[in-house]
């Protein structure tokens, strides 16, 4: 089953349960899913891989804001998104650990004979590709920085 499918069944039992948290988050995703669509320039239907790219870019939305949030002092605005970024994570592959991304990583730097920050582009890209909403991309640098000097 597609994710926009299990979004929307998602989102019936929310409505069902009257679970409002997790309805807004839904609804976020959904109005997204309907955005990338109508792009000019879109397809009729969007890939998985888009989806998943949706669903990464709500979940880091929502990761930045609680942050800023917690900064601040304002647990109360907070808690409303960490609870959203919950439910939106249901929909994303479990992610990999760092030795893991570390291994692919280093892998990847194997394969290209990547030597020093000139190749970071290169690196960061296939690492990207491979662990499409496996790691997300602060970690996946970070590692390919460490690994490259």
């Amino acid at each position: 089953m597609s994710l926009q499918k299990q979004v929307m069944t998602k989102m019936k039992e929310a409505m069902k349960a009257k679970d409002t948290v997790a309805l807004q988050a839904l609804r976020a995703v959904k109005s997204a899913f309907l955005l990338a669509k109508t792009e000019s320039g879109a397809q009729e239907d969007i890939s998985e891989e888009q989806e998943l790219k949706i669903i990464q870019k709500q979940v880091k939305q929502r990761k930045e804001s609680a942050a800023i949030f917690l900064k601040q002092g304002r647990e109360d605005l907070a808690a409303p998104e960490l609870a959203e970024i919950a439910v939106l994570e249901q929909f994303l592959p479990e992610a990999l650990s760092e030795e893991e991304v570390s291994k692919v990583v280093k892998e990847v730097i194997a394969d290209l004979n990547a030597e020093g920050m000139k190749d970071m582009g290169k690196v960061m890209g296939v690492v990207s590709k491979k662990l499409s909403g496996q790691a997300d991309g602060k970690t996946i640098s970070m590692l390919v920085k460490k690994n490259l000097i």
